[in-house]
């Protein structure tokens, strides 16, 4: 891996995971700490720091830990695919209330109160990153298999959050970049269930390319929906 991975933001940035002891965001959180330009890299977990994605109070005090940082790239790397036992349907008769009710909580509702919370801390008046992982099966134009109803229905959720938060950062920075990413099938616990047939990315080489498309998105692209090669997802 490339001594300066993140060449786009300023030398000595501050970078952010939350999420870092998931498959992606730990791989995520790997890369930023052998980047020789990043001089502050925190890492936010469930299990460490005791983030809830599903909590407000809990995200509240975790970005008011955090108020003397000013952030140059923040990636959310929160969500899940099987819920209390629960995995995505494969029918319209097999969805459940308090199970499609989860899926947006922890994939929709908890982002968004990471956005609230979060984006306060951003840098201003320079190149900023907020990233949060979504997945295509989000899209509703690429969908053409069925299935999936509550985490499909979620992850659009998500997609339709980040573009409108991207209108209101880009008021406050016109540098920024705030982007959903489709990171790939990666060999996580995420999607050990249904890897079957599935060709799968090592989750080191799925957050190196996560992070070399955020590096080269502009302003521009703020709000859009990108795939791992860098190529722009519909919505």
């Amino acid at each position: 891996m490339a001594d300066t991975l993140m060449k786009s933001l300023d030398a000595g940035y501050s970078a952010l995971v939350i999420g870092a002891t998931g498959g992606i965001g730990s791989a995520i959180s790997g890369c930023l700490a052998s980047d020789r330009n990043c001089s502050k890299l925190v890492q936010l977990s469930r299990s460490i720091d005791g983030i809830n994605i599903t909590n407000e109070e809990t995200i509240r005090l975790a970005a008011d830990g955090l108020k003397s940082t000013a952030f140059d790239m923040i990636i959310c790397a929160t969500g899940a695919l099987t819920i209390n036992g629960i995995g995505p349907e494969k029918s319209i008769r097999q969805v459940s209330q308090q199970a499609m009710l989860d899926q947006f909580a922890v994939n929709a509702v908890g982002p968004a109160l990471i956005l609230k919370y979060f984006v306060p801390l951003l840098a201003r008046k320079k190149r900023v990153i907020f990233a949060f992982l979504s997945a295509r099966v989000g899209s509703i134009g690429d969908n053409r298999l069925g299935g999936w109803i509550s985490y499909r229905s979620s992850k659009a959720a998500l997609n339709q959050i980040v573009h409108t938060a991207a209108i209101e950062v880009t008021r406050i920075n016109q540098e920024s970049v705030v982007v959903a990413v489709h990171p790939g099938s990666v060999m996580t616990s995420l999607s050990d269930p249904f890897s079957a047939g599935h060709e799968r990315s090592e989750p080191e080489s799925a957050a190196s390319a996560i992070l070399q498309v955020l590096d080269s998105l502009q302003p521009v692209n703020s709000g859009g929906f990108f795939a791992y090669d860098g190529k722009p997802i519909a919505w």
